[in-house]
């Protein structure tokens, strides 16, 4: 672990603590045209606008995320038309929520601190491995110029491709597929995040990576750290950033 991360409590991104919803849940419907439209912020209630403003200073500013662009980004992408709506009331908490299929939207510093991780320009094309609800790519998608997404949850992948099109969000594409082969027709990137823990970095995903560019990710099966590698002129530089906990990457990272 970096020197810079050492004294930084772990951050754990399961289910355990987290507010559950019943087996048969309707849980990753697309949100209403009514709520969608709220993305204007004309006419999104004044309650999520400061709980998204509290989220960004109390959760994510006050624990080191510096990056200006990134923070605007967090101010920007309404979180609470990425979770169920009974998840809703609870979408800026400290906390990360599920959204059904066995997966969660990580917590917002957690979101903060991959993002500002990667280091992004504005002409910048990102890879992200496991779209979820469509949360981080929205995010990706403020920052820079192209977003590839992929997730392996055939549904999700379905539902977050339409809530990320009617949310206006067009510099994003997400297909369904096992991302550890990444998208090689689409390749080089520039950044490159998965959102799931392999016990072991993918090597097509360093092979699509430019150079200079950089994937951030969290590696391990018991115990996970968030994991930066960049390629250089000379190969590859890797720094441990993060105890984390998240979901285990499934498909080929399993064999």
């Amino acid at each position: 672990m970096s020197t810079k991360h050492a004294k930084k409590p772990a951050v754990w991104l399961t289910l355990a603590g987290v507010l559950m919803l019943p087996a048969d849940s309707n849980v990753c419907q697309k949100p209403p045209p009514s709520q969608v439209s709220e993305r204007s912020g004309s006419q999104e209630p004044q309650a999520y606008r400061k709980a998204r403003e509290a989220m960004v200073q109390q959760q994510i500013a006050a624990r080191g995320v510096r990056d200006q662009r990134v923070l605007q980004a967090m101010r920007t992408v309404p979180r609470h038309l990425f979770v169920p709506p009974g998840m809703q009331p609870f979408s800026y908490l400290d906390t990360p929520l599920p959204i059904g299929y066995e997966q969660t939207i990580s917590q917002p510093y957690i979101v903060g601190f991959m993002t500002e991780a990667l280091a992004l320009k504005s002409g910048d094309r990102v890879l992200e491995v496991g779209t979820g609800s469509g949360y981080q790519a929205a995010v990706l998608s403020v920052l820079v110029r192209e977003v590839y997404s992929i997730e392996i949850v055939e549904p999700l992948a379905n539902q977050s491709a339409g809530r990320l099109k009617q949310l206006g969000y067009a510099n994003v594409q997400v297909r369904a597929g096992d991302g550890y082969r990444g998208w090689p027709d689409a390749a080089p990137f520039d950044g490159i995040m998965v959102t799931a823990a392999p016990d072991h970095i993918p090597k097509p995903l360093l092979d699509q990576l430019a150079e200079g560019g950089r994937l951030v990710l969290p590696v391990g099966k018991d115990f996970q750290v968030l994991t930066r590698v960049t390629r250089t002129a000379k190969g590859f530089k890797k720094e441990n950033l993060l105890p984390v906990r998240f979901v285990p990457m499934t498909g080929e990272a399993e064999k």
